[in-house]
């Protein structure tokens, strides 16, 4: 496993499996790649066949709130996601992005799901 960057720990009341758990190696990840500043790893959890989540390394509570950092931390991200998303596609034929907001983001840190739901409808392969 790689390197983690330290983060700081939100308070106890906002949920945040990613700097709780994931970047600070309490809950072993299988990591698909990263970079200084972004982490892609396998969902410990999966709700599809393939179930990648790409988070910033540094505390970033969401898509809409950045809290203490820039939008450089958005491109970051995003170069990782568009690598993932190549990456599933190429094998799978298809890939899904998606990260969720408000009361939709149960984990307070923005993370962005790369996915291949399973095999394509009939017709659309």
């Amino acid at each position: 496993m790689g390197d983690f960057l330290t983060t700081s720990v939100p308070a106890a009341n906002v949920s945040d499996f990613y700097c709780d758990e994931a970047l600070s190696g309490r809950t072993p990840v299988k990591v698909v790649m990263q970079t200084e500043t972004v982490l892609a790893f396998e969902h410990t959890r999966p709700s599809y066949p393939v179930h990648i989540v790409v988070v910033p390394k540094q505390h970033v509570p969401s898509l809409v709130n950045l809290g203490d950092a820039g939008e450089e931390v958005l491109m970051d991200v995003f170069q990782m996601v568009r690598k993932v998303a190549a990456m599933v596609r190429e094998e799978h034929g298809a890939a899904c992005v998606v990260t969720n907001e408000g009361d939709y983001q149960e984990s307070k840190h923005l993370h962005v799901h790369v996915l291949w739901r399973g095999d394509l409808p009939e017709g659309r392969a």
